[in-house]
């Protein structure tokens, strides 16, 4: 081959790899645009993964993790359930082990019950199959605009607050430093829940 068709076809591959480069920017944003409000975006890089790990000697000692490819960012406290640990008690028991996915992610979440930073799970059955959760979250107890209530179930009030119906729950602080974190690095698609 001459030296000089393996310069046009270097130049041809050259000119082929900078157009796609220019024209990924080009669709990301129009991509981006029909997203629906709240659904989760994965960032490029390291993927990102949250792993709620159950700790049966005492659930509301239970952790949340962050981790960026292999690379721990971030540990929480957090409690899932009343103290019970069959995951198919309805409204006490803790979180079913699985792969949940993250449905949508809220700092100003408006539900009737659950307010401000939420991130709402898809419904999962638990492990004996009796049951279908539904209405999972990962929550703290406070007002819509991430403030601080008066009632009970709008104000963080220490310990006993890591109790739920099943949800994984977090400081009000904690909650709003995750946000963060994962704004930053990329959010997950799932919630990893194991004991």
């Amino acid at each position: 081959m001459s030296s000089n068709v393996r310069r046009v076809r270097g130049i041809t591959a050259a000119v082929a790899v900078a157009a796609a480069l220019t024209a990924v920017p080009a669709l990301a944003p129009a991509a981006t645009a029909h997203a629906p409000a709240g659904t989760v975006t994965v960032a490029a890089g390291p993927a990102t993964t949250l792993v709620f790990d159950k700790n049966p000697d005492s659930p509301a000692h239970s952790k949340l993790s962050v981790y960026e490819g292999d690379k721990l960012q971030a540990t929480y406290r957090a409690g899932s359930g009343t103290g019970v640990k069959d995951d198919c008690v309805r409204a006490e028991g803790w979180m079913p082990n699985g792969n949940w996915r993250i449905k949508l992610k809220d700092p100003f979440y408006d539900g009737r019950l659950i307010k401000g930073y939420a991130v709402h799970l898809q419904d999962m059955k638990c492990s004996r199959g009796t049951l279908t959760r539904t209405e999972m979250f990962i929550h703290s107890e406070m007002n819509r605009d991430g403030g601080q209530g008066n009632t009970e179930s709008r104000r963080w009030d220490g310990d006993t607050d890591y109790k739920s119906n099943g949800c994984v729950k977090l400081r009000p602080a904690d909650i709003k430093k995750m946000f963060r974190l994962l704004n930053r690095i990329g959010w997950p698609t799932h919630l990893r829940v194991v004991s």
